[in-house]
């Protein structure tokens, strides 16, 4: 049996968000549906390496991790580049780094980066 695992993230700025993901970590829009106002209702992004990611924004009730204070979700990402390289990218772009680069106690190296809105993603080597 195949089981995909897809994390649905909800961002304020769906758009900003696509531009950020792709600059700062190289992921790729596949899909951007519009919602009447002309912002970005619903998008989708392939993740180097076969992994998917779907985004969207749920409205006024919604509060970004840097709203509500705290994270509820860190994105792990296993990538076959250079982390330090990666890491870079993700800096220039605006990512806040909020751990280097380091070689992490079960065994690959990796960092910890923040987007804008405030979700939290783990890239990880994937030599252990």
């Amino acid at each position: 049996m195949t089981q995909i695992v897809t994390p649905y993230l909800h961002y304020a700025d769906v758009a900003g968000a696509l531009d950020f993901l792709s600059a700062a970590f190289g992921f790729r829009e596949t899909l951007r549906m519009p919602a009447d106002d002309g912002s970005v209702n619903h998008a989708e992004m392939d993740v180097p390496g076969g992994g998917h990611l779907m985004l969207g924004d749920p409205g006024p009730d919604y509060r970004t991790p840097h709203q509500l204070g705290g994270l509820t979700q860190v994105q792990f990402v296993v990538i076959d580049q250079d982390v330090a390289e990666h890491c870079e990218r993700a800096r220039a772009a605006g990512a806040v780094i909020v751990q280097e680069p380091h070689v992490q106690s079960y065994g690959p190296v990796g960092y910890l980066a923040e987007d804008p809105e405030g979700h939290q993603w783990s890239f990880n080597g994937a030599n252990r």
